[in-house]
């Protein structure tokens, strides 16, 4: 077992220097916390998967300092250009050909390469300070919540992982928007901080689903149907969930609900989180809620339904994942 070290952000040199030498770094993202490792190194990456418990199937996000450094990792074009240009640094992920230099371990063995430049100041300094591209899936767990402040991911890595990078919490709560343009129509992967609508304003073309497609490996994170999960069963309400949560109760069980601040009517007695009513701010917190939730040691955890218009979509997409 590693002897995991607690970083603070003073301590950036030292994090950087671990990961020159092969070792793997949490550290905090604009969206959640990533697993850090040089994305040229294939033993490191090989040791993300191992950490992790990670699907081999199951590419990673390379992070970058600057666009030219994506540029060197991937083939561009005007899409990427474009959208680049608009959102980077930011939470959006582009999937991209890829160029040979990148291990095949970093891409699952596709052709293809997802890369994003992270807005995060301490992100940033990392990769500056260690001058390479790190490969950065979330800092969990494989399957399980991911983590939006260092201690989910002490409670999840410690002794798999060299040090954690003491950031606090971030600010998205939810992964990046990931954004296929290997081709000559632009798909979306995953849902994420981006809606649709923005992105196909600057691509100036309509931006299709991704069709779920029987080969391996998966072209992005993000994809699998089981994912972004706690431990405890989780449950999503037609509705608010109220009379659910109370019949299971009297049922003798520990229930746990999930709800928004004067959306939802009155809510059930305790364990109970209540999130910001806007999808922004419900993003925010939503991993941190069930991360709470998930430490109670309930039978279930019901979660409110959710508005269905699309700047809720991410978070539907990462709720219907957990509740798989």
């Amino acid at each position: 077992m590693l002897t995991t070290l607690r970083l603070e952000p003073s301590q950036l040199d030292r994090a950087a220097q671990l990961l020159r030498d092969g070792q793997l770094v949490a550290f905090p993202t604009e969206t959640v916390y990533g697993l850090g490792a040089d994305a040229l190194n294939p033993q490191a990456v090989a040791a993300i998967y191992q950490a992790k418990g990670r699907p081999a199937h199951n590419p990673l996000i390379v992070h970058v300092a600057d666009l030219t450094t994506a540029q060197n990792l991937a083939h561009w074009n005007e899409a990427a250009q474009r959208l680049a240009e608009r959102y980077w640094p930011g939470p959006l992920t582009l999937v991209l050909p890829t160029r040979e230099r990148v291990p095949a371990i970093v891409r699952a063995g596709g052709p293809t390469l997802a890369v994003r430049m992270p807005a995060h100041p301490l992100a940033l300094q990392l990769l500056r300070l260690t001058g390479r591209p790190l490969a950065a899936p979330s800092a969990n767990r494989s399957g399980r919540l991911s983590p939006t402040t260092p201690e989910h991911v002490w409670t999840d890595l410690q002794g798999r992982i060299a040090a954690v990078i003491q950031g606090g919490p971030t600010s998205a709560g939810i992964e990046s928007t990931v954004v296929d343009v290997s081709g000559p129509i632009p798909r979306l992967l995953r849902p994420g901080p981006i809606t649709t609508a923005e992105l196909q304003r600057i691509l100036g073309s309509e931006l299709h689903p991704w069709a779920r497609e029987p080969t391996n490996p998966l072209p992005s994170p993000g994809l699998l149907e089981k994912h972004y999960a706690p431990r405890t069963p989780l449950y999503l309400a037609p509705d608010a969930g109220v009379e659910l949560c109370q019949q299971w109760r009297h049922q003798g069980l520990r229930i746990g609900w999930l709800g928004r601040v004067s959306a939802d009517p009155a809510p059930p007695q305790p364990p109970l989180e209540l999130l910001p009513a806007d999808a922004t701010g419900y993003a925010a917190g939503l991993y941190a809620a069930l991360h709470r939730l998930d430490q109670l040691g309930l039978d279930r955890i019901v979660v409110a339904a959710v508005p269905s218009g699309e700047e809720w979509r991410a978070v539907r997409d990462r709720l219907s994942r957990a509740a798989a």
